[in-house]
């Protein structure tokens, strides 16, 4: 626990956070609960999904930048690259004329959005391990 920052803490927070918000609401759609199923509206399946399978990654994450481990940047960085890939493809289905919600849209600039700024911070960030797996 010596030499973690308040930014260890609050970037890891953050990941746990969303992770757990991700996989609640996620798997409430797919698996769990019909009326929030008929509320996401017209919401775009390949999205849920890969939004949902990424909330496990999300927690790792999480745990990765809390013990400072080497590969927290890397995971991160892979998050935010499949994050932006994801919503790529959301853009070429509404192009095709594919039914979508708008907070689709936002949800994902979102999370884009997130995952690119902390993974920014866990680059920049000092306190590091910087061994190796």
């Amino acid at each position: 626990m010596k030499n973690r920052t308040v930014w260890h803490y609050l970037l890891a927070g953050v990941a746990i956070i969303f992770g757990a918000a991700t996989l609640k609401e996620g798997s409430a759609v797919l698996f769990f609960d019909p009326v929030a199923r008929a509320n996401a509206g017209n919401f775009v399946p390949f999205v849920l999904w890969a939004n949902t399978i990424a909330g496990f990654f999300y927690l790792a994450a999480g745990i990765a930048i809390l013990l400072r481990s080497s590969w927290a940047f890397k995971l991160s960085a892979a998050i935010t690259i499949a994050t932006a890939f994801v919503f790529a493809a959301l853009g070429v289905h509404i192009l095709l004329g594919g039914l979508f919600e708008m907070r689709t849209v936002a949800a994902m600039t979102l999370r884009t959005a997130v995952w690119a700024a902390i993974t920014f911070a866990v680059l920049k960030i000092k306190n590091f391990s910087r061994s190796t797996l």
